[in-house]
């Protein structure tokens, strides 16, 4: 019985969000160093259990291979992303933009979010992406504006930083 072939998912062709902070810039950075130092090792591992004979039955070998793959794959993201970031530098001009703290009222009380690129977020930090609809919402407007989120309500600027 042959398998059905799957079909690629309507957001697989979708490019990733390459918008980031310097921090998380540098963070890559120092995840590629580490990735790259235990590579040589995962390497020599695969090849040493390779010596070892039949590939089939050798359980230590698989692993040793899912592991080196494992490397090699977070190595290509990552000198993706880095090759492809848009490392964003707020400037303080009263405006919202990528990179800015804001804080805002609202109804269910006062809160302050930073406005980032989608592979930093953490809504329990207070840190949502400027694709979000809060986060599009706010960009592009001043200090004691409202702002109306669809579906959310209205928020009023407090304060930019």
């Amino acid at each position: 019985m042959q398998l059905p072939k799957r079909k690629p998912g309507k957001y697989s062709q979708i490019p990733s969000d390459t918008t980031m902070s310097q921090h998380k810039y540098e963070e890559l950075k120092r995840e590629l160093q580490q990735l790259k130092a235990k590579h040589p090792h995962a390497a020599s591992e695969v090849s040493r259990l390779a010596e070892m004979g039949d590939f089939s039955e050798n359980v230590e070998y698989q692993l040793a291979k899912g592991r080196l793959r494992g490397i090699n794959s977070a190595i290509l993201k990552i000198e993706y992303q880095i090759n492809h970031a848009n490392v964003i530098q707020p400037c303080q001009n009263g405006i919202v933009e990528i990179g800015s703290i804001v804080t805002v009222s609202s109804s269910g009380g006062e809160r302050t979010y930073t406005i980032l690129g989608s592979s930093e977020v953490n809504p329990s930090h207070g840190i949502i992406s400027y694709l979000s609809p809060l986060g599009s919402a706010l960009l592009g407007h001043k200090q004691d504006d409202d702002v109306d989120v669809l579906g959310v309500g209205i928020f009023k600027i407090i304060s930019i930083t």
